[in-house]
């Protein structure tokens, strides 16, 4: 009982720092943007003669520039479909299933329930953030159902860690932001334009497929740790807990659908053979884009239109119906909003970076305290900072992007590994910063002090696992 008391002390002031320190995400980017405002007057690259006013124009130029930015606004929309999509496909009848299949079936303790959580949680967090994201947190409500109906005793916080754990891995998989905009065709000279000379643009990889970073050995051996220790980790604290009231909340959504009302056209919309025809199709064609790919063989198939292809075909075919599906849409589009209307603001940060010469300038930095070992980890380390301030992935790829790749070309070091580096770091960090847990703790009716404790504990394996991996390979 008072290691419990300890517990929640402990959370409820390192809550208490966060709520001093840092106010809402989008506060956040706001103050983000003026700091780098500030920055770009002080220390910027401007021509001859501007001063004064003109130099303010001039910024404001930059920031519209960016903020507007084309290729980053197709970014934008889609890491939005990428989660939203990973929402639906969590919301079907056929997931749902497994989940009360493996809750049923493992989940008559906290230790095997934290054990089996953290172990699909973290699969379902690698293959997409979104299926992660929702996956584990609907997986943690319905062991605290069964254990609620069955009589188990259960620590729910516990639980509720577990369903989170999928944001500390899913940067390294298959819908990590940075992986697969570098395995776009033309994203690293698009991106390196107007910051490095045309003969160093040239010589940067015209794409970087998922066979490089994704599927390299660096990566996939600290995939398989994480998949080892985490939930050996979660079963060993989960053993040693204590059991806690389990006080859940109301929930609304619904995959029954009424159709004895449904007259004329409305049909399309309640029809299975339709709805899954049409799903089955978009699978076929994804099938048949990825065999057609020129570098089929290393998974360049494998980007961000191709995945969100993928998702819309599971969703459609697993949800049945296309009224469950947009019932489904409802349901998952609010976990979107934080990145469309904060994406841009990040993306008017990298334009004044870019053009005020402050990419340089941080490059030059690291450079200089940096060697070829060094650099990964002041990568890493750096990007578990930054991801605090900036809470996506897609936003810390578009400020930080271009100081690790010119950094990395200037030191020598592989490309890959650097931009695996700050995956890693953006990823780790999601277990100390709650802006991801949102959901989660809307889903579970817990609270970010619950969760904490608990979350601390996995962010300390994850810095053991990560740190030696960039120190080993």
């Amino acid at each position: 009982m008072a290691e419990s008391r300890e517990n929640k002390d402990f959370s409820s002031t390192f809550i208490k720092v966060f709520r001093t320190l840092l106010p809402s995400p989008f506060t956040i980017a706001i103050v983000l943007t003026l700091v780098t405002v500030f920055m770009c007057l002080m220390f910027g690259e401007f021509g001859e003669g501007i001063a004064g006013v003109s130099k303010l124009k001039q910024v404001g130029k930059w920031w519209e520039t960016g903020l507007w930015n084309g290729p980053f606004m197709i970014f934008a929309m889609q890491a939005m479909i990428m989660l939203v999509l990973g929402h639906i496909l969590t919301l079907s009848r056929p997931v749902a299933w497994l989940i009360n299949k493996a809750t049923s079936s493992f989940c008559t303790s906290t230790a095997s329930a934290a054990f089996m959580v953290t172990l699909l949680t973290i699969i379902a967090g690698w293959l997409n953030w979104g299926v992660g994201l929702i996956f584990g947190a609907i997986f943690a409500r319905k062991v605290a159902e069964y254990a609620a109906a069955n009589n188990v005793k259960l620590n729910y916080p516990i639980i509720g860690a577990c369903g989170y754990v999928g944001l500390m891995v899913w940067h390294g998989g298959l819908s990590g932001s940075s992986l697969f905009k570098i395995a776009e065709p033309g994203h690293l000279a698009e991106m390196m334009d107007g910051l490095m000379d045309p003969a160093a643009i040239a010589a940067l990889p015209n794409a970087i497929p998922y066979s490089e970073t994704v599927f390299t050995g660096m990566n996939l051996t600290v995939t398989l740790a994480l998949l080892i220790f985490l939930p050996l980790t979660m079963w060993f604290i989960a053993k040693r807990s204590k059991p806690q009231d389990i006080v859940l909340p109301v929930s609304t959504f619904s995959n029954d659908v009424e159709t004895s009302d449904v007259i004329g056209a409305e049909k399309l919309d309640y029809s299975k053979i339709f709805g899954v025809g049409v799903g089955v199709v978009i699978l076929i064609v994804a099938l048949l884009s990825a065999l057609d790919h020129p570098q089929v063989s290393s998974a360049g198939f494998i980007q961000p239109n191709w995945i969100n292809l993928v998702l819309l075909g599971l969703c459609l075919t697993l949800h049945g119906r296309f009224i469950k599906f947009l019932r489904a849409t409802d349901d998952a589009i609010s976990g979107a909003s934080g990145i469309l209307i904060q994406f841009p603001l990040y993306f008017g940060i990298m334009g004044l970076m870019k053009s005020s010469g402050m990419v340089h300038m941080m490059s030059d930095f690291f450079v200089s305290i940096s060697n070829e070992t060094s650099y990964p980890i002041f990568t890493f380390i750096s990007a578990g900072l930054v991801n605090i301030f900036v809470p996506s992935g897609g936003g810390q790829w578009a400020v930080q992007g271009p100081i690790i790749v010119q950094s990395a070309q200037e030191l020598g070091v592989p490309l890959t590994k650097s931009i695996l580096a700050m995956a890693y770091g953006d990823q780790l960090t999601n277990m100390l910063q709650p802006f991801w847990a949102l959901p989660l703790l809307g889903i579970t009716g817990l609270k970010a002090k619950d969760i904490l404790p608990y979350t601390l504990i996995l962010m300390l394996v994850g810095i053991a696992i990560f740190v030696s991996a960039l120190l080993i390979f």
